[in-house]
């Protein structure tokens, strides 16, 4: 369980996702508040930009998407912006959709 792993200020986690992307993620517990009374968790409270789409091409396949975002004009930038689809916004943070996710990660419980 998440809450297990990262349980107090300073914890890490380092992983990898997608190998043929190569993406490397590390998540840090900044702080550790008390816990809510019906609260579930594990939850997100605070983060920034949305994740790159599904296989874009690791890192140097997202630099050319943001490229592609902050000067539209070329044909491939075009065919690029097309690809990640009309609603792709790197500056999205979606936190409900990001707790929906945790709540299914396993059973949440909730704090009497």
């Amino acid at each position: 369980m998440v809450g297990e792993l990262l349980a107090r200020e300073g914890d890490a986690l380092r992983y990898r996702y997608d190998f043929g992307d190569n993406w490397e993620i590390r998540l840090t517990v900044d702080a550790v508040g008390a816990r809510e009374p019906g609260a579930r968790y594990p939850r997100c409270v605070a983060g920034g930009r949305a994740g790159p789409p599904e296989d874009c091409g690791g890192l140097p396949g997202y630099e050319e998407l943001l490229k592609a975002r902050a000067n539209p004009r070329t044909k491939a930038a075009k065919d690029l912006l097309r690809w990640a689809g009309p609603g792709w916004d790197p500056e999205r943070f979606e936190i409900a959709a990001i707790n929906k996710a945790l709540a299914g990660l396993s059973a949440p419980r909730r704090l009497q």
